[in-house]
């Protein structure tokens, strides 16, 4: 029995269902704003607000809130009941058309990197029909836009809608200039984002405080057996993991979430969730409710849903990749390559602009997804190199390198290739194999960014690929709109790009050294840390590039900077300070105990029998004393380097020499002590460690 179809959707208040409860002519408004981009009517608003609040009562929702995406890299919600007073002591259920359109969070209480003043609380969330509104946890939730009073984005919806509104106008004046595309009014980005993730059994994790704290282990020796066997992926879904899948599953179905795809992955207790793609905003938005699902569901289950980057050292940790498209209103793939010669040429021109933007730019798509959690992954054999680079695959880079040469193409006929006039192959969808080290892959009809960090936000890589392709095609329609020969202007526009960007394309193995040598020969960016890329954000082309299209003004950009810069000092204070707790209330006294334990056994064979072979428990105790005056040390050296770090706060240091410190000094520090601790937890007796050991983290679900 189907028992999808019925409950896919349910809660959520969608085009069916708008349909059905609004009158003809308001929903034929409403849908002109969603899909034609047109300023909503105040009084489609309140026939909207109406409908919305009685289907949400009906379900039994007695509260609304404006959802929203703060800076936090969370979502953020503020639940009011619909009870409105009237005479005699009753009420009734009421929702204005304003109270839709508008609320009225504190924007001093968000991060806001200097653009309100603590004293400064007024913000604003803006209702985004273009993502239906959805109930959860019984209450009515509104997708909406946050900003502060003086007009200025606090949020990560508001500039990704700026970005599509971007790179829609520039692509529609590309394809315009093509034959077979007049009916053509808007192009949407696409996204599809697979979502790695851990799970561990609660018990276990409940014992782990770096866990609690930080959502990674900051201790850990390497269990016995780690992904060595490759047993994992694709493996056996364990019971308890597929119950937890399958409630999963339900709960995104009746949010409208297009949960498709699941397996295990590399990782012991580490799987994967991929959906269906979706337009960019609502992508995000699913994505941000797939985690939150993800970690209430866990928690029905007996288990808790890990999603940092980083959770476990010596196995690999877990990334987003970001399935990325462009399509028109009239349903059609701009990157799926097509079978005739104008087809083919429309996509080589999105082509080479996806592949300037990608060189030009190779800083911002490395800023998109820098984090102190992603830190740990990028470059580790596990994912993609901090080195931004682009793979076409086999046949697509024979087929600019023949455009280049200008020679034709090996599998067809023997005639210069010109573009836009000559034959031009089809190309297949699956004509080369996959190449999961590269950052910014072409898999048949789309690009897969597989940089983005597990916890992270989509919104920002996808703001930032929308607007860099769009000043892309925004100079190629400059340059083709001019043109009096428009098919020979092509093929050089084309043929320039080929040559002047090719650099950035490589389809070798990104994980080996070698690779890293050969990107800096082509003068390709290795920015290997957050506090070595951040800076760039404020670089006078990347300012320029998002003022042009509106996406972020130099306030909104400097305030990100310096918002992304506190995170991660934070969040490496947030270790330290955790580390330094756990060595000393933890390890030291547990070390102390086994020296201890170790020396009265030496004391007691002595007494009993003065020839008894001591000579393990002597090697041990000094092995143990050794590492314990290690620990002793490095944890000082740690506290000196976190308060180093907060004496240079307090000084007012500007926020990147600071994060570049705790990147230097405390995050080297933490490295150096938790080298001692794990080689101590190694030949410590089980019962006398304080902590679960990595085996029982990553082998506690059965």
């Amino acid at each position: 029995m189907d028992e999808v179809t019925p409950i896919f959707g349910e809660n959520v208040f969608n085009e069916t269902v708008m349909k059905a409860r609004l009158p003809k002519e308001t929903f034929k408004q409403l849908m002109k704003t969603i899909d034609g981009g047109e300023k909503l009517d105040p009084a489609v608003a309140t026939v909207v607000a109406n409908a919305m609040k009685d289907w949400a009562v009906e379900k039994g929702a007695t509260h609304f809130t404006h959802w929203f995406q703060p800076l936090t890299g969370i979502t953020a919600e503020k639940h009011d009941s619909f009870i409105t007073p009237i005479s005699d002591g009753k009420v009734i259920m009421e929702f204005s058309g304003k109270e839709l359109v508008q609320g009225e969070p504190d924007a001093s209480s968000f991060p806001s990197g200097g653009i309100r003043a603590t004293f400064e609380a007024r913000g604003y969330t803006a209702w985004d029909p273009t993502s239906y509104a959805f109930i959860k946890d019984g209450t009515l939730c509104i997708p909406t836009a946050f900003c502060s009073y003086t007009g200025e984005a606090l949020d990560k919806k508001t500039p990704l809608l700026r970005s599509m509104q971007a790179i829609s106008k520039q692509a529609v004046r590309v394809l315009h200039l093509f034959e077979g595309n007049e009916a053509v009014t808007s192009v949407k980005t696409t996204v599809g984002p697979e979502q790695e993730y851990f799970l561990v059994d609660k018990s276990v994790y409940d014992k782990r405080e770096d866990l609690i704290y930080t959502g990674r282990t900051l201790f850990g020796a390497k269990a016995p057996k780690g992904q060595e066997l490759e047993d994992h992926y694709f493996g056996m879904i364990k019971p308890r993991v597929q119950e937890f899948m399958k409630d999963l599953n339900k709960e995104l179905w009746k949010l409208g979430i297009l949960a498709k795809t699941e397996h295990n992955e590399v990782a012991p207790a580490q799987h994967e969730l991929a959906p269906i793609f979706s337009t960019t905003n609502l992508a995000c938005d699913h994505n941000q409710l797939t985690m939150e699902m993800m970690r209430k569901v866990a928690a029905r289950h007996g288990m808790v849903c890990l999603l940092h980057e980083k959770p476990f050292a010596g196995v690999n940790g877990s990334g987003k990749h970001n399935n990325w498209s462009i399509s028109t209103n009239t349903g059609k793939n701009l990157l799926d390559p097509g079978a005739t010669p104008d087809q083919n040429a429309q996509f080589l021109l999105f082509l080479c602009a996806i592949i300037k933007a990608v060189d030009e730019y190779q800083d911002l798509l490395r800023i998109s997804v820098a984090s102190a959690g992603n830190d740990h992954r990028l470059g580790a054999n596990e994912a993609p190199p901090a080195i931004i680079s682009i793979f076409l695959g086999d046949e697509l880079s024979a087929i600019l390198d023949s455009i280049e040469k200008g020679v034709p193409y090996g599998k067809h006929e023997k005639e210069k290739m010109q573009i836009g006039v000559t034959v031009l192959p089809d190309f297949n969808k699956d004509t080369t194999d996959r190449n999961r080290t590269s950052p910014f892959a072409f898999t048949g009809n789309k690009f897969e960014f597989r940089m983005l960090g597990s916890n992270e936000s989509i919104a920002c890589a996808n703001v930032f690929l929308n607007t860099v392709v769009a000043e892309e095609l925004s100079q190629f329609a400059d340059i083709l709109e001019k043109a009096s020969d428009f098919n020979s202007t092509l093929h050089d526009l084309i043929l320039k790009t080929i040559k002047e960007h090719k650099r950035i394309i490589f389809n070798g193995n990104g994980y080996d050294d070698s690779w890293v040598a050969e990107a800096e020969k082509r003068g390709l960016l290795n920015l290997r840390s957050t506090p070595e890329a951040l800076p760039h954000i404020l670089d006078e082309k990347n300012v320029k590039l998002f003022e042009k299209f509106g996406v972020y003004s130099k306030v909104e950009l400097t305030s990100r900077y310096e918002i992304h810069n506190e995170n991660y000092s934070k969040i490496i204070n947030i270790e330290a300070e955790t580390m330094l707790e756990m060595s000393k209330k933890d390890i030291l006294p547990a070390a102390s105990k086994y020296a201890n334990k170790l020396a009265e056994t030496i004391g007691l064979k002595k007494a009993a029998c003065g020839e008894c072979d001591t000579t393990y428990e002597s090697e041990m105790l000094k092995k143990v004393s050794t590492l314990t005056s290690c620990i002793y040390k490095k944890t000082e050296v740690l506290e000196k380097s976190v308060l180093e770090a907060k004496k240079i706060s307090s000084d007012g240091t500007e926020s990147g020499k600071i994060a570049l410190f705790y990147r230097e000094k405390v995050f080297a520090a933490m490295n150096e002590l938790r080298a001692c601790a794990d080689e101590l937890e190694v030949i410590t007796p089980k019962e006398l460690w304080p902590f679960p050991s990595y085996g029982d983290l990553l082998f506690s679900v059965r």
